[in-house]
């Protein structure tokens, strides 16, 4: 099962996304355009080179991704007119059948084993592993003993104190004496001493400095003039005043939650501020310039940032080489750093005052004058360096004998992890032995299941699938036929060529739904043998009309919803709920709320327990995942009214909107009991009883009433609606919302 899958620098998706589920079932909302064919094409086609930064968990070989898209239907109806065969398990040969349901029991039996076997695998890596972390700090116990401050040893260190692993590996790689080394630690320190008087040792290099954030003082936004919306209806009021950052800043004096009566205003200290003036002012400082605000204070962070890793002066002057050039090094030193600090209080100064341009001094240059002071100290301790080079010997010397030491004195260590690890090899090398051996069964079963569905396969089972499922939509004027051999054709009456194209979007969209509705439950090849089905389906309703939402929305929960089953827990004895899928997992992607509302389970527990609902959203920094809320889906609240009030709509989602208008207003905002407004005139009169009955959960949950219902009255259904919230005392509401 898919556990999370990662999207980056493919698309919308500009920086990496991740999504994340532990459920079967998944729903995903998005608004076209906001990435979900780009997700569900990454699922149809992971090795394709654009999705080389994109990643998933949880798969393996036993795995089998089968997605339902726009690239799905190209593949399988627009670039042929055949469509590839489905091969479907006949029941006719018993004798192979029964081998194939054996080999079947049989790689599910195997199947545990090797998990079993792998997980031992895998806790045995771990445990070596910590075993090697634990040995690596108490090698790195050298580093920490004999590095830094005035260390005279730290020299030997050279080449193997930038890592764990390297130092490790080094002391490892070397060979135990014999004997015990006959000098100690403290006679290595004095032979130092002896070569490396005051002025005898050899002095390390003045790193050069180096400053990342350079770039960022070129940077437009410093220059702008960071206004507003000026959409906003207090745009030009504060156009007027000249300064919206004045404004911005009293809005920290405002009150956060509403007010029933106007409050102080904090600059004049009048009762001039309202609720509508707030929300105005707010307005005005929108998503842009927001942004705009989030940019400068990021690019001051990262500046901010750079300037506290510029070294301190006191790195330069602890060299002896330092002395001769301090002058020149401290004038210009100082001058780069007045610069970027000066910089840096322009960038604060446009935090405060986004609305005054900025111009900031560009550094590259006096940051390369206090370089070229570095290459000069540098210059002069080569030359010093070259003139100790005889004692390089002596200094070999000592540090061979330094590491000696070492490994002697962590012997113990050393010894127990390479005893450790040939006692952890032995032990995955048997477990990979047993693991390939799985795997070779395995394979074997597979080898049976494959030869003997040759025996079995049959591909009118599934045409006659696909048939019966148009004629149970309504739709009788074309059905599919055998072409030859493995391949389906459609034809319409007597007519056999070219129908496909003759469709319309609705009905392609409709026959290639089918098609995969079959292909989930069959084979597309007889040597095929069954692997975990994850099934993705992205927007399979966007062509077709209202009519057709329910059926196909219908047909989706038949297939691949769960199917709860009560059992009883045999050590408590209670009864249990079980789920039971005809599949892996499943994927659901919309751009209509309408239809991610209708395949949402309604019941809080059971969505919980089974579903996990997404949003998917884009903006200026590109598309990403939310969790979603069911409470959430009723944010287009709006949404529904907009369809309500417009006749020319389907008649099937006007009363669902209304609907879910009702349900959200008096069930989830007022908490009121409908019935009671329904026995009061004239809501309890004979015309509104069909909108009464209409806009009942439960009769609408049998997926009949919707598009059966032949007596729906645009204007009874209207009026009853108007009628409900006058009677509840919402006319007010009403009145607005319809215009």
């Amino acid at each position: 099962m898919i556990t999370k899958i990662d999207l980056n620098k493919v698309a919308s998706y500009k920086t990496q996304v991740t999504l994340e589920t532990d459920k079967e079932l998944n729903l995903i909302y998005g608004l076209n355009g906001t990435g979900k064919s780009t997700l569900s094409d990454y699922l149809l086609k992971r090795t394709d080179e654009k999705f080389k930064d994109c990643s998933v968990l949880g798969l393996d070989e036993n795995h089998e991704i089968l997605v339902y898209n726009q690239t799905f239907i190209q593949e399988n109806f627009f670039e042929s007119e055949s469509l590839k065969g489905i091969f479907t398990l006949s029941k006719e040969n018993k004798e192979a059948i029964t081998k194939i349901s054996n080999a079947q029991k049989e790689i599910e039996k195997i199947d545990k084993e090797r998990i079993k076997k792998t997980e031992e695998l895998e806790t045995e890596k771990i445990s070596i592993s910590k075993k090697l972390e634990n040995a690596k700090n108490t090698i790195w116990k050298i580093k920490t003993d004999f590095s830094g401050g005035d260390r005279v040893l730290e020299f030997c260190l050279e080449g193997n104190k930038g890592s764990k692993d390297n130092l490790f590996n080094h002391i490892q790689g070397l060979t135990k004496s014999a004997v015990k080394p006959t000098k100690s630690i403290d006679d290595l320190k004095n032979e130092v001493q002896a070569i490396m008087g005051e002025n005898a040792q050899k002095y390390a290099y003045v790193p050069k400095i180096t400053f990342s954030s350079s770039n960022l003082e070129i940077e437009k936004i410093f220059d702008k003039q960071i206004v507003g919306n000026e959409n906003s209806s207090v745009s030009e009021l504060i156009t007027k005043l000249g300064n919206s950052d004045w404004v911005k800043s009293g809005l920290k004096h405002l009150p956060e939650e509403p007010f029933e009566e106007n409050v102080d205003c904090p600059f004049c200290q009048e009762k001039t501020i309202s609720n509508e003036l707030i929300e105005n002012i707010k307005d005005y400082f929108d998503a842009s310039y927001e942004a705009d605000i989030k940019s400068i204070k990021t690019f001051l962070e990262e500046y901010s940032q750079a300037i506290q890793q510029i070294p301190n002066k006191t790195i330069f002057e602890a060299n002896p080489k330092f002395e001769t050039f301090k002058q020149d090094f401290e004038i210009k030193f100082s001058a780069f750093n007045q610069l970027i600090k000066s910089n840096k209080k322009k960038i604060e100064e446009k935090t405060k005052n986004p609305s005054v341009p900025k111009t900031l001094e560009d550094s590259t240059k006096s940051l390369e004058e206090v370089n070229e002071v570095i290459s000069k100290i540098n210059a002069s301790i080569l030359e010093h360096n070259d003139k100790i080079d005889k004692k390089a010997t002596v200094k070999t010397g000592i540090k061979k004998t330094f590491w000696q030491i070492m490994r002697w004195d962590y012997d113990q260590t050393i010894s127990s992890y390479l005893s450790d690890k040939g006692t952890s090899k032995t032990k995955t090398d048997l477990l990979n032995t047993a693991i390939k051996g799985f795997e070779k069964t395995i394979l074997e079963q597979q080898s049976i299941i494959s030869e003997q569905q040759k025996q079995t396969v049959n591909i009118e089972k599934a045409i006659a699938n696909i048939n019966d499922g148009l004629i149970d939509l309504g739709i009788t004027d074309f059905k599919i036929e055998n072409h030859k051999e493995n391949l389906y054709k459609i034809v319409r009456g007597e007519n056999k060529e070219r129908i496909f194209r003759s469709l319309s979007e609705g009905e392609k969209m409709i026959i290639s739904f089918l098609y995969f509705l079959e292909m989930c439950r069959g084979k597309q090849d007889a040597t095929e043998t069954g692997k975990k089905k994850i099934i993705v389906i992205d927007d399979p309703i966007s062509s077709l009309s209202h009519i057709y939402v329910f059926n196909i929305g219908r047909l989706i929960k038949n297939e691949f919803f769960g199917k709860k089953e009560t059992k009883k827990d045999e050590e408590t004895g209670e009864k249990v709920n079980i789920w039971k899928y005809n599949y892996e997992q499943v994927f659901i992607l919309t751009h209509s709320l309408y239809f991610f509302y209708e395949i949402t389970e309604t019941k809080h527990d059971e969505r919980k327990e089974t579903q996990k609902l997404f949003r998917l959203i884009k903006n200026n920094d590109g598309s990403r995942f939310q969790k979603m809320k069911y409470e959430e889906i009723q944010n287009d609240y709006q949404a529904y009214w907009y369809i309500i009030k417009d006749e020319n709509q389907p008649p099937a989602l006007i009363a669902n909107c209304m609907r879910n208008v009702i349900e959200y207003f008096f069930n989830f905002v007022e908490k009121k009991d409908l019935n009671n407004f329904f026995r009061q005139e004239p809501l309890n009169t004979n015309r509104f009883q069909a909108f009464h009955r209409y806009i009942n959960r439960e009769s609408h949950s049998l997926g009949q009433n919707i598009f059966d219902y032949k007596e729906f009255d645009y204007a009874d259904f209207k009026d009853g609606f108007a009628e409900l919230f006058k009677a509840a005392g919402y006319e007010e509401h009403h009145k607005k919302m319809i215009k």
